[in-house]
């Protein structure tokens, strides 16, 4: 898949095409149990996502909670939260309440919250 990914942006393959290789390949490195490689993938598969289609998109939202959930992988829950909390009302707003992506987020919210030892009793009221 890394060779795809770089045949891919070698041939000047369109943005959204080599995000989806991206995202595929960061999801194999993640089964593998390769996370440092995953994170840096769906890192720079939300950032590609966020310029190619803006914060607004469902394909973006996606993307954030994808990386957020590689942010839990590893234990960076301070991280995890803090893009959750951004991305979580705009997909509230964009895509509403009930929406599978909306409750994704939701879903890892609250696992970074339950697997976070150092959290508060404040924190886990959110």
């Amino acid at each position: 898949r890394e060779a795809e990914l770089a045949m891919r942006r070698r041939l000047g393959d369109r943005e959204s095409n080599i995000l989806a290789v991206q995202s595929n390949l960061a999801a194999t490195y993640r089964s593998l149990g390769r996370f440092e490689e995953a994170l840096q993938m769906k890192r720079d598969g939300y950032t590609g996502h966020l310029n190619l289609y803006g914060t607004e998109h469902r394909e973006t939202l996606i993307e954030a909670n994808n990386y957020a959930a590689s942010l839990l992988d590893l234990q960076r829950f301070a991280e995890a939260k803090t893009l959750l909390r951004k991305t979580m009302p705009v997909s509230r707003r964009v895509l509403g309440e009930s929406d599978d992506t909306t409750l994704h987020m939701r879903l890892t919210y609250a696992m970074a919250l339950y697997k976070d030892s150092t959290a508060t009793l404040d924190d886990l009221n959110e």
